[in-house]
């Protein structure tokens, strides 16, 4: 069996993911949790966009100061800021200079929105599918 599983790896030979045979995966599957605290782990393992956030605040020219506030509508986690909260709650997935900001909430999975325009923010979110 142990020639049946193949380990992926990324450029720098860290493993991303495991190929295991399926009758070894339906063995398993029962005994794991709904969602493997390794994939958590996988996703907090991506590199936030801080250049694009860096861009963003270099060409701030709007009406109001910016705000570093992230709160989750879904779960109620809140920050007073998402770049220096203890445990990094919200990681930011996109920041462009269109004013668009994306977050991924740690704690329940959703995604929050928050679009920049010349006088106000609109936020938006999704919870995780």
């Amino acid at each position: 069996m142990k020639e049946q599983i193949h380990y992926v790896t990324d450029a720098h030979g860290n493993i991303v993911a495991v190929q295991i045979p399926f009758a070894l995966w339906e063995r398993l599957k029962g005994a794991l949790p709904a969602e493997a605290p390794a994939a958590r782990a996988t996703e907090a393992a991506v590199p936030e966009p801080m250049e694009g956030f860096a861009d963003f605040l270099r060409y701030w020219d709007f009406r109001y100061p910016y705000d570093p506030a992230v709160s989750c509508p879904h779960c109620g986690a809140h920050v007073a800021d998402w770049r220096t909260a203890p445990g990094h709650p919200f990681q930011l997935a996109n920041a462009n200079l269109g004013g668009l900001l994306v977050f991924h909430c740690k704690s329940c999975g959703a995604t929050i929105r928050q679009k920049h325009f010349r006088d106000h923010v609109a936020l938006e979110s999704t919870p995780r599918s």
